[in-house]
């Protein structure tokens, strides 16, 4: 029903019947309102691996412990005998199926047939690559895997320093414990930024992160440390009019040490991840990589109409959690 009485259209009897006899001037496209970006998930889809099938599909051998002994000798050359040390034990991981139906009903089709202005199919399809995309981006700020639970780990499983991944536990194997800290309630700065990226590196034996990840009130906290010190350059023949674009104010990612920090819509308040995507990525069956079933009818449901599914099948899996950091307690903007 159109809005009467206001612009161009009037009210009353009038507006009725015009409303009545008169098309309506549809936009032809629809906009969704309720999705979030990732980068995140961006990145991992990014450096994604393929999985096939079998028991335990993803299995990754990982050594924790010295398989050999140095030993100092002189000019004889002499060592001591040594036995036989173990260190490899498999770390492994189960694939998990993120599964969206899509109905088509058959009278939905006979009357949007040559008269749609949006057909419902193609929305649907649509939403359901959005909807895809925000489970699994959910799960991945969200799952810690404390309830055994159905959805794909996300980064508090891979940092939990105190909870079994991937079929190893942490208690007996202390080299399988991810960097951990408690900021205080802090406000983040380069400087605390730059101790935890440190401490990360020290840690896990001189591996540096790729990028950091954090929720979009922390990264603008950590922003203002940075806006304090932002000078602007103008040479003596110029000024900011010259350049097309304006002056350039502060950037999308914040570097610190090398390391850029961005900001993910999904993201917790007060946590810090620092990501090293040499030893974590997603995971993707290659008969599940984020395929359509095709349609098949509903007919034995006693029902005239279609179902399809849009299927991935995929696991998030780090082999050497040291090298990934979850930092917590730093305080947020509030927008």
């Amino acid at each position: 029903m159109p809005v009467l009485g206001t612009g161009i259209f009037p009210s009353g009897a009038v507006g009725n019947e015009l409303t009545a006899v008169t098309r309506r001037a549809f936009i032809p496209k629809l906009v969704v309102q309720l999705y979030k970006s990732s980068p995140l998930l961006s990145a991992m889809i990014a450096n994604a691996q393929m999985a096939s099938g079998g028991a335990g599909p993803i299995t990754a051998p990982v050594q924790g412990s010295a398989m050999t002994t140095m030993a100092w000798s002189g000019y004889s050359g002499t060592f001591a005998q040594q036995s036989t040390q173990t260190g490899i034990q498999n770390a492994e991981f189960n694939l998990k199926l993120a599964i969206t139906p899509v109905y088509f009903l058959g009278m939905e089709g006979i009357i949007q047939v040559d008269a749609a202005v949006i057909p419902l199919i193609e929305a649907r399809m649509n939403d359901a690559g959005n909807s895809m995309k925000d489970g699994i981006s959910t799960a991945l700020w969200g799952n810690d895997n404390t309830a055994n639970s159905q959805p794909l780990f996300g980064l508090p499983a891979v940092t939990a320093s105190t909870q079994s991944y991937g079929n190893i536990g942490p208690a007996t194997n202390t080299w399988w414990v991810p960097y951990t800290k408690a900021a205080g309630t802090v406000a983040p700065t380069r400087a605390l930024l730059l101790e935890n990226i440190t401490g990360l590196v020290n840690f896990s034996g001189g591996e540096m992160p790729n990028f950091g990840v954090t929720s979009p009130a922390t990264w603008v906290k950590l922003a203002e440390d940075f806006a304090a010190l932002e000078q602007y350059q103008v040479n003596e023949a110029s000024a900011y009019g010259d350049n097309p674009n304006g002056a350039r104010a502060l950037f999308t990612a914040l570097m610190v040490a090398g390391v850029p920090i961005y900001m993910d819509t999904y993201g917790t308040d007060g946590t810090v991840y620092l990501i090293n995507t040499n030893y974590i990525s997603l995971y993707i069956h290659e008969a599940g990589a984020f395929v359509f079933t095709g349609f098949e009818s509903l007919i034995p449901n006693q029902q005239l109409g279609y179902v399809g599914a849009l299927l991935a099948i995929l696991e998030l899996v780090c082999v050497k959690r040291k090298t990934q950091a979850k930092i917590t307690g730093y305080t947020s903007v509030t927008f």
